[in-house]
């Protein structure tokens, strides 16, 4: 399990102006504590990304970008970061999502090592090379995978599972001509970002009504998935297991339960395990505030159906 403190966002309230529970991964981490899943000493401690590893993937003109704070205020749609000086937003917003964007990149390594690995953080499945939104200022899951294609000897195939209640469209513009990544994506049809170009890249698409509910849910995540697996034995899967498919989330327009959603993430994790296919997951959106106890039960579920575990 891949987290630093340095993942939260914390500055003079500022974080409350967007509908994201900017403290979530911290809460996500207390309670897994207080479970006694895990102590300091089991949690892989995220390193921040550094210019050189965002290049990888981005653009220097893109990440030049980022040192206007009204570009900044955009992504993140957190409208008062315009008028603050940029070494502040350097180091109170965007620190903390380069840092959960090293997380991810750690967490690919781990996941082919140990066959699992949860970064709590990340999931910016908005974010292409040269463009951000929708909350995401790095394209952490492009960025995880291009690392192991280039620095980890036998990973040439990828499957991305994205369950976010929005569209992935960052990965799929990055992916679009590239027959090594498969990209699976379940969304509501209907929100942010209605992206037509980037849907091209889905080879799954499973597009959602207003307000589905779990049943019908589980049954599409349970097919589409084995399905997209048995189409394509990946080396890595990433699996992008936001929670704003929760009944009553603003944004997500999806009327999934709690108990649902730890169901989900538990299908994932069972058609990678039982496949041997290594699985890294990601948190991703999720804006209310009972989300990071939600993430919390699913983590303590796999952990108890022996889905994940310490060895």
């Amino acid at each position: 399990i891949v987290y630093s403190p340095d993942y939260n966002i914390t500055f003079m309230g500022l974080e409350k102006l967007h509908p994201f529970d900017a403290g979530k991964w911290g809460k996500v981490i207390n309670f897994l504590k207080e479970e006694k899943l895990i102590g300091d000493d089991l949690i892989v401690q995220a390193r921040e990304a550094t210019d050189e590893d965002l290049l990888v993937v981005h653009t220097r003109r893109y990440l030049n970008k980022l040192k206007w704070s009204f570009v900044v205020a955009t992504i993140t749609e957190i409208p008062p970061v315009l008028f603050l000086p940029n070494f502040l937003v350097q180091r109170k917003v965007l620190k903390p999502l380069r840092t959960q964007t090293g997380g991810t990149i750690m967490a690919g390594k781990l996941a082919v090592d140990r066959g699992w690995a949860i970064n709590v953080g990340g999931g910016f499945h908005h974010c292409s090379s040269d463009k951000g939104g929708g909350f995401c200022a790095y394209a952490d899951i492009t960025l995880a995978i291009k690392f192991l294609f280039e620095r980890v000897p036998g990973v040439s195939k990828a499957t991305i599972i994205d369950l976010d209640a929005h569209q992935g469209n960052g990965h799929e513009r990055d992916f679009m001509d590239d027959q090594r990544v498969y990209i699976m994506d379940a969304y509501n049809r209907y929100i942010y970002p209605g992206d037509g170009f980037a849907k091209r890249a889905i080879k799954r698409k499973v597009e959602l009504e207003w307000g589905t509910e779990d049943t019908e849910y589980l049954q599409k995540v349970h097919t589409h998935v084995e399905g997209a697996l048995n189409e394509l034995k990946p080396d890595i899967i990433v699996y992008n297991a936001g929670t704003d498919i929760l009944d009553g989330d603003p944004l997500g327009g999806l009327a999934i339960s709690p108990q649902g959603i730890v169901k989900r993430d538990e299908v994932v994790f069972k058609a990678a395990r039982s496949r041997r296919i290594p699985i890294l997951m990601v948190t991703s959106g999720g804006y209310q505030k009972r989300t990071a106890r939600i993430i919390a039960d699913s983590i303590l579920n796999l952990h108890n159906l022996g889905l994940i575990d310490k060895e």
